[in-house]
This record gives C-alpha cells, sequence and structure tokens, in this order.
C-alpha cells in the first residue's frame, strides 16, 4: 500500500490559510500544526500577565499583545502564536495586514504538558534568531514557578527562575516588574499535576 505524500505548504499559502481559518495552527518548513484549546489556568495565567503589562506600558513607546498576534522567525519559516509578546519601538510587520510580527522584545510563552519541551528546547532555539528579543519567559501554570532568560549584551542567555508567590519578575528590557502574586492571581493549583514544593530562586548563566 502507497502512503500518501505530505503536503507542504509556503508561508504564503499558510498565511492565507490561516487568515480565514476557524482555528488557529502554527506553521514550521512547510508543515501545519493545529493548536490545542487552553485550559482555564493557561488562560488566567496569560491575561493576568497581559493586562498588569498593558498597565505599567500605558504612556511609553511599548506595546503588548496576547495569542492572537503571530510572530515570524524568517531564517527558519516559522510562524507561531506565543501567549503574550511585548514590542518597543515601532513595530514591524511580515506585511500589510498587520498581524504577523517580526520584531518582539519580550516573548512569553504560559507553559503546558503538551508544548513544555518545544518551548523550552526547539522553540527557544528558533526565537533566539529574531535579533530584536530581549527577553524569554516561561511560566508554569501548575505550580508557581518563572523561569527567565535575558540576552546580555554578548549575546549569551542569563537564566533565571522565581519560585513561590515572594518574588517578582522583573523584565529590564522594558522595564516592567510583575509580582508572582499579579501573575498567579485567582489561579487555583488544587489538583494541579505538577504541584510540588518550590524551592528558592536562583540565577545561572546559561546558553
Amino acid at each position: 500500500m502507497q502512503t500518501q505524500a505530505k503536503k507542504y505548504l509556503t508561508p504564503e499559502e499558510y498565511l492565507a490559510n490561516e487568515r480565514v481559518a476557524e482555528y488557529k495552527s502554527e506553521y514550521f518548513a512547510g508543515e501545519v500544526f493545529a493548536l490545542a484549546g487552553a485550559s482555564e489556568r493557561h488562560n488566567i495565567v496569560a491575561l493576568n500577565i497581559a493586562s498588569e503589562l498593558r498597565s505599567q506600558l500605558k504612556g511609553r513607546p511599548c506595546r503588548s499583545y496576547m495569542s492572537d498576534m503571530r510572530v515570524s522567525v524568517a531564517q527558519d519559516d516559522l510562524y507561531t502564536y506565543p501567549d503574550v509578546v511585548v514590542v518597543c519601538g515601532q513595530p514591524i510587520f511580515h506585511d500589510n495586514s498587520r498581524d504577523v510580527l517580526v520584531n518582539p522584545t519580550v516573548v512569553i510563552e504560559v507553559l503546558s504538558e503538551s508544548t513544555e519541551a518545544y518551548d523550552r528546547g526547539g522553540k527557544f532555539e528558533h526565537y533566539r534568531r529574531i535579533e530584536s528579543l530581549r527577553e524569554y519567559v516561561l511560566v508554569a501554570q501548575d505550580r508557581h514557578r518563572v523561569e527567565h532568560y535575558l540576552r546580555l549584551d554578548d549575546g549569551h542567555w542569563l537564566f533565571s527562575e522565581i519560585a513561590g508567590l515572594e518574588g517578582t519578575l522583573a523584565l529590564s528590557s522594558i522595564e516592567c516588574e510583575l509580582p508572582m502574586t499579579e501573575i498567579y492571581h485567582k489561579v487555583d493549583l488544587s489538583g494541579a499535576s505538577g504541584q510540588v514544593p518550590e524551592g528558592a530562586p536562583g540565577d545561572i548563566p546559561s546558553l
């Protein structure tokens, strides 16, 4: 029996389809990957972060977007939907539709079981190719934990972790501070499969 050949799309074909699609999909190197729906905790965490950033960025030359704004990594033929994106200065878009951002300053992803490994590994590898990107943040939804990557002047990335509700996520590139109590406001962790005792935050150089 012959197997049907996998169909690959050009970025232009993907965008044409995606802009009229009922559900969101991401694109990488010709392949399209449907996105699953997000949990309640995922949605609350993302909205808390976006709301806090919107408040702090008022009157400043930065703007934040939630998960309907695509981000493109042109070098890798990647089109993806981060949970929260911030751009400072003039936003640059892929085309006149203004729905694909190419110069994010900060990218924030809320982790889930199905995407956690990719968000930490392959996706971050792609994001690091974006010259404008200064900070990458991974936020757990099943425990009080945030992982933060900051691009240093020499191009290396500094990793830090915040565990528990006592700390604050400092986003130096956009001069914003997000207390953990605000990130996890009204997030019910009872029954969360990943809930474990939380250690102290620490800083280690990485990448």
